[in-house]
């Protein structure tokens, strides 16, 4: 895998590639001056697109496919500049399965190597179950570790500082899977946003109950302590979601206790965009049209609505079938079958010492109503904004 950098992102933040392609879409930058707001401020921004010639200078290439061990790349996860320009190359498999070969490699901004770390492992700095990631401005990365229920941190050398663990509750998500740096430091944003649908969890509600989100919330995890120190600075809209017994009807009842405290995203559900100003400010989409609702640190809600006249486009027959066909058609380009029917995979807790209750179920695939403006979003150290559309 060939991994290239192009000058207009040598400094982006948490772009999530840097192999720019041809844009399918049309993608608009704004810059936001980090000022104080008293008052809710709507923005009307026209409707013509400032479009953007995809011949870039390339700034230098990383990756062969024989060479070196630091220049051939496995599965990258992600990419990620701190704000000297240097490149972050999160390579390798990673996430719940418990087992994997995560490292993470860096580059100066010319392209030439620096260092990489990262093992696998049951003690501090090594990855456990590796979730997420984030660089923080000075170089130092953050990994959302599951396996030791807590995020590890390193310095800009690759060397281990410590572990700030996410509590003792047992009902608590013990870390985030999509984490942003927070530009002023020792701290990120946390949530259910980032490169794909999320699946939501009820919260105990007591007496046994189960409360439904009202909310998709996004969190500022403070670092700079033992414990993180959680603070919900946002909350997105969330869209209507049908519960996994609704999808599943025929689920067992010693299930339906577990699968009641879930819920699946519809296709072509509004996803929450976040992205993270200088000053902390949040910068956040969550619904079809086009609106950007910007929310300054420590006012709750937003206070600036930047708006272009783009509206959403109704879920046609002949788009659904259209999403199908292309669906199809890259499954077949990577070697895999048609699209079968979803299955969900569920496993009970034995009581007693006994069996626990397993089971395979089909799931009932539903659909948002219309396909959203806006696809992704993401921000500059220096606070500008970059959004891209269909």
């Amino acid at each position: 895998m060939v991994t290239r950098a192009f000058t207009p992102y040598t400094e982006a933040a948490d772009m999530t590639r840097v192999c720019l392609q041809k844009f399918v879409s049309a993608t608009f930058a704004l810059q936001l001056a980090a000022t104080a707001l008293q008052a809710q401020e709507l923005i009307e921004l026209p409707g013509r697109d400032r479009l953007i010639d995809p011949d870039f200078e390339e700034v230098y290439r990383v990756g062969v496919l024989e060479g070196e061990s630091w220049e051939m790349f496995g599965e990258v996860n992600k990419v990620a500049f701190d704000a000297e320009g240097n490149l972050y190359v999160f390579d390798g498999t990673m996430g719940l399965m418990g087992s994997g070969n995560l490292r993470v490699l860096v580059f100066d901004g010319a392209g030439g190597f620096r260092h990489q770390f990262g093992s696998w492992g049951g003690g501090p700095g090594e990855f456990n179950r590796p979730v997420g990631f984030a660089v923080l401005r000075d170089g130092t990365t953050v990994v959302s570790d599951v396996g030791h229920r807590a995020y590890q941190l390193f310095d800009a050398s690759g060397t281990f500082q410590r572990m700030v663990r996410t509590g003792d509750d047992p009902g608590t998500v013990s870390a985030s899977a999509t984490i942003r740096p927070d530009p002023r430091g020792a701290a990120v944003f946390a949530g259910g946003f980032g490169g794909g649908p999320d699946i939501s969890f009820r919260t105990a509600s007591g007496a046994g109950g189960a409360a439904v989100p009202a909310s998709r919330p996004i969190t500022r995890v403070a670092l700079d302590g033992e414990v993180v120190e959680a603070d919900t600075v946002v909350q997105g809209w969330l869209p209507r979601r049908a519960d996994m017994d609704d999808l599943t009807p025929n689920v067992p009842a010693e299930l339906r206790e577990m699968l009641g405290r879930m819920s699946m995203p519809t296709l072509f559900e509004p996803r929450l965009l976040v992205g993270v100003l200088p000053d902390g400010g949040i910068v956040h989409s969550d619904s079809s049209a086009y609106v950007l609702k910007v929310t300054p640190p420590g006012a709750r809600a937003p206070q600036r609505i930047i708006r272009r006249p783009f509206l959403p486009e109704p879920l046609t027959p002949s788009l659904w079938s259209d999403f199908e066909e292309r669906r199809a058609a890259r499954r077949e380009g990577r070697g895999g079958g048609p699209p079968g029917p979803r299955i969900l995979e569920v496993r009970g807790r034995s009581e007693g010492g006994g069996t626990p209750v397993t089971g395979s179920f089909q799931l009932e695939q539903r659909y948002y109503h219309e396909v959203p403006v806006l696809r992704t979003l993401a921000t500059t150290w220096d606070g500008r904004i970059w959004v891209q559309r269909r």
